[in-house]
């Protein structure tokens, strides 16, 4: 995908309202696969028509120029919608049938075909007036690399003027590499929101960080910040559940709304070989699956990202889907809420 483009790969404005007063959004193509017994997600998450009324909506945000190693991680949203055809509305497992859920497809930002910085800004300047506009909306967006977390997380702070907000990231690492010898990339993110102070280290907790991934200045810098740390091994030895208990304890002190960033490669290569970034080691799909379910059910969560997915290397697609099952866990979640 040209990641000047949008997610209907035309690049054209959408034809129904749904970005006409969101700068730089554009609209998704509607793909519809349904039979008299079942609904496929492409038939339920139809493009939104800027006037119904959403529990969650999706925005793709096509950019992986940012990217420190080759990644074609702009191609992501295109590939996790390609996908959303092999799944249903219907858990089992949850017990849930998310067809009667208000979610729609937002579309995706607009990237700039070379300015990293006005890509940055147009992230942060879309989510900014999409929240304005639907203040209740639960945004799922869909990297791109992880430097796209920055300006998002920035927009979702502003969404809350004089509150506190928290972040659970799932990540193998840290992200918080200096600006000095690269400047702004997929593994800044998390040193561009600490130095912004749109977020305190002390309601940050990562979650799945590996050894032999990370260096030790980094780590002592989201130590020296107040960051909660649980390795990957934590979660191995501990189990997922005390783990985002811990990570919900410390995202929540204070604050007023969480948002959670999931890199996928904190999934173990074996699981998730899409990822430019990939090693062993990692979560299993169910510690991430369970995990996100749960963050779905709690009411002060309020929006999540999912990056760092390269579909040209992935196999059969199987990481994109992979992504498409962690994002309808945390829909089922949220299936569960009241009100």
């Amino acid at each position: 995908m040209n990641e000047s483009g949008s997610g209907s790969g035309n690049g054209s404005t959408s034809a129904n309202n749904s970005s006409s007063s969101i700068p730089f959004l554009t609209s998704p193509e509607q793909a519809v696969f349904r039979d008299h017994l079942e609904t496929k997600l492409s038939h339920w998450i139809r493009p939104w028509d800027g006037q119904e009324k959403l529990t969650a909506g999706i925005i793709g945000v096509p950019l992986s120029k940012s990217s420190i190693s080759l990644s074609g991680a702009s191609t992501t949203p295109a590939a996790v919608r390609a996908a959303f055809k092999s799944f249903t509305t219907y858990s089992m497992e949850y017990g849930v049938d998310l067809q009667h859920m208000a979610v729609r497809d937002l579309g995706d930002v607009q990237m700039h075909v070379t300015d990293l910085a006005e890509c940055h800004s147009r992230i942060e300047a879309c989510l900014t007036k999409l929240y304005e506009q639907k203040p209740s909306l639960v945004p799922i967006v869909i990297g791109g690399d992880h430097s796209i977390s920055c300006p998002s997380v920035k927009a979702f702070a502003k969404r809350y003027p004089d509150k506190k907000v928290g972040i659970i990231h799932f990540d193998a690492h840290h992200d918080v590499r200096n600006f000095e010898d690269g400047g702004v990339t997929n593994g800044t993110p998390f040193r561009g929101i600490l130095e912004s102070g749109a977020v305190q280290g002390s309601n940050i907790a990562q979650i799945g960080i590996r050894g032999f991934m990370n260096s030790k200045p980094y780590h002592d810098y989201v130590l020296s910040k107040g960051v909660h740390v649980f390795s990957s091994r934590d979660v191995r030895v501990n189990g997922i559940h005390p783990i985002v208990t811990q990570a919900l304890a410390a995202a929540s002190n204070g604050t007023d709304a969480i948002y959670v960033s999931f890199d996928v490669d904190v999934i173990d290569q074996a699981y998730a070989p899409g990822c430019p970034a990939i090693g062993t080691g990692g979560l299993n799909p169910w510690d991430a699956l369970d995990a996100l379910y749960h963050l779905g059910t709690l009411p002060q969560v309020m929006g999540i990202d999912f990056v760092c997915i390269d579909p040209t290397v992935d196999v059969r697609n199987v990481t994109s889907r992979l992504a498409v099952q962690f994002m309808l866990s945390f829909l089922a979640g949220m299936a569960s809420r009241s009100g």
